[in-house]
Formats: C-alpha cells, sequence, structure tokens
C-alpha cells in the first residue's frame, strides 16, 4: 500500500508532462507585432509647379509621384505655403516659405524654425541635428525626432540672402512611431530627394 502511495503521485506527473508539447515555447505570449507595409517603388514629378495654382511660386522641387501638392488652406497660412500630401499612409509634409528682407530676417526664421523643432521635446527621446548643403549649394539643418512624437523629419534650407524654405513630417497620430516606422523612413527618403533638387526661381 506504502508503494501505491509513492508510484500514484509519480504517475500522475508523468502522464501530465507526457501530454503536453514538446516546444517548451508553446505558452508563451507572443510579442505584439505590426502589419508588414508594402512600400512603392520611389519615383518623382519633374514638372509638378507647371500647374497653374501654382505659377509664380519662388522655388521648386521634384515631387513623389504618389503625392499630392495642394495650397496649405489653414488659418496661419502665408503665401506659397502647401503640403504634401500622401493619402495612402495618411501623412503630409507641410512647407512654409519666407522671403528674407535682411540678415536679422534669416536669424528670425531660424530661430522660430529652432522653437517649433524643439517644442517637440515635452515627447521625443531624442532631437538629432545636422547642417549641410544641398546638391545646389544651399545650407540646410535637418532634425530628426525619435519617440512618439507628431513630426518625425524636419528641415529648413536658406540660400541666406533671398529664400527661406521649411519642410516637416506629419502624421495624425503620434502614437506608436515604431509601426509607423516604415512609412517614416519613406517619406523621409523622399524629403531628401525634394531638398536636393530644390531650386529658387
Amino acid at each position: 500500500m506504502r508503494q501505491l502511495t509513492y508510484i500514484l503521485p509519480i504517475l500522475f506527473i508523468s502522464l501530465f508532462f507526457s501530454c503536453g508539447s514538446s516546444d517548451s515555447t508553446a505558452y508563451l505570449p507572443k510579442p505584439r507585432g505590426y502589419h508588414r507595409l508594402e512600400m512603392p517603388d520611389h519615383s518623382y514629378q519633374k514638372d509638378a509647379f507647371k500647374d497653374k495654382a501654382f505659377k509664380g511660386y519662388p522655388y521648386t522641387f521634384e515631387v513623389a509621384k504618389n503625392a499630392e501638392i495642394v495650397p496649405d488652406e489653414s488659418f496661419m497660412s502665408e503665401p506659397y505655403w502647401i503640403e504634401v500630401q500622401y493619402p495612402e499612409f495618411k501623412a503630409t509634409v507641410d512647407i512654409s516659405y519666407k522671403k528674407l528682407a535682411n540678415y536679422d530676417s534669416l536669424v528670425g526664421y531660424t530661430n522660430t524654425s529652432n522653437v517649433l523643432t524643439f517644442k517637440h521635446n515635452v515627447r521625443a527621446t531624442a532631437i538629432d541635428e545636422y547642417t549641410t548643403r544641398t546638391n545646389k549649394g544651399y545650407t540646410a539643418v535637418l532634425y530628426e525626432i525619435e519617440g512618439d512624437v507628431p513630426s518625425q523629419f524636419q528641415f529648413f534650407v536658406t540660400d541666406s540672402t533671398e529664400h527661406f524654405f521649411r519642410a516637416a513630417l506629419y502624421f495624425p497620430s503620434s502614437t506608436q512611431n515604431d509601426s509607423l516606422a516604415p512609412v517614416i523612413d519613406y517619406v523621409k527618403e523622399d524629403m531628401m530627394h525634394m531638398l536636393n533638387t530644390l531650386e529658387w526661381q
């Protein structure tokens, strides 16, 4: 009888483990995943600003073929401000433009651009700033903003005498930017192409 007392628990334990999966991770919860996004090939329109709606604009650049340019109709919009919209991604690149009157105006617009960028400091985990020159020889300052922020990439570019041009990528949602990473990288490449094909008119 004593032997039976010891054998029964061992038998039950053996049966319990033999019925389980041999895969030790079978019952572990899976990490949350995101839908795989298929990005279209990058291709660009060279004559996007020939539309009569943009006649007389002081700048031009090549625009992605899967994007569309529309005038900025927000209450704070000024002449020559536009939006480059990506309907399939629900992303917008806001473009603003200022005519430089003198050196003080250049300093003022540069400071304003910095203030607008660093407003994201509240939610940003990092803001990286780079200064470069475009293919046309213009000075540009680029900002990459990490964290759950509504704008992840911005830049301004100027010839320092007449023109000041600013671009900022925005999404309607500022959360879960990890899931937006492929789209952010995709639009950033288009924005770099925009920067390097920018010309003053």
